[in-house]
């Protein structure tokens, strides 16, 4: 509509029986428009949350998986197998080990359990942290391949 005074603007923004609204104040002349406010403001935050959905799904999601120095092969074989579908799935991996009492003299033994895994599901990922202790726990992180 151009430019106009504050009072004038008001005026037909009441005329029209809805807000003025100021959308940039940065210029030398500030810019406002005539718009039903609550409407802007539910059409604003619904992009919003349209934007977090997208990043949402964008970022892959950690997922963890318990291990344990004497781990029986049926569970280490289920646990690599639902790994494997979450790799594929492109989620990262995070095997971890919590030692117990007299475990802590068996960090070695750990650290080939987690290796072991690691290399099992070497076909479609890469490790992304080697294993490391942190306290009691020791962990490893694995990345899909990329394609």
């Amino acid at each position: 509509m151009g430019v106009k005074k504050l009072n004038d603007a008001l005026t037909l923004a009441n005329y029209a029986g809805l807000d003025l609204v100021l959308m940039s104040d940065s210029g030398t002349i500030p810019v406002a428009k005539i718009m039903d406010y609550n409407k802007y403001r539910y059409e604003k935050q619904k992009k919003m949350k349209e934007q977090q959905k997208k990043q949402r799904e964008s970022n892959k999601e950690i997922k963890e998986y318990r291990l344990s120095v004497d781990i029986d092969i049926g569970d280490f074989n289920t646990r690599k197998k639902n790994a494997y579908d979450y790799l594929i799935k492109g989620h990262k991996i995070k095997a971890t080990i919590r030692f117990k009492g007299r475990q802590m003299a068996y960090t070695d033994q750990g650290r080939e359990v987690l290796l072991k895994f690691a290399n099992e599901l070497s076909e479609v990922a890469d490790i992304e942290e080697k294993p490391s202790m942190n306290g009691r726990v020791m962990s490893l992180l694995l990345a899909p391949k990329k394609k």
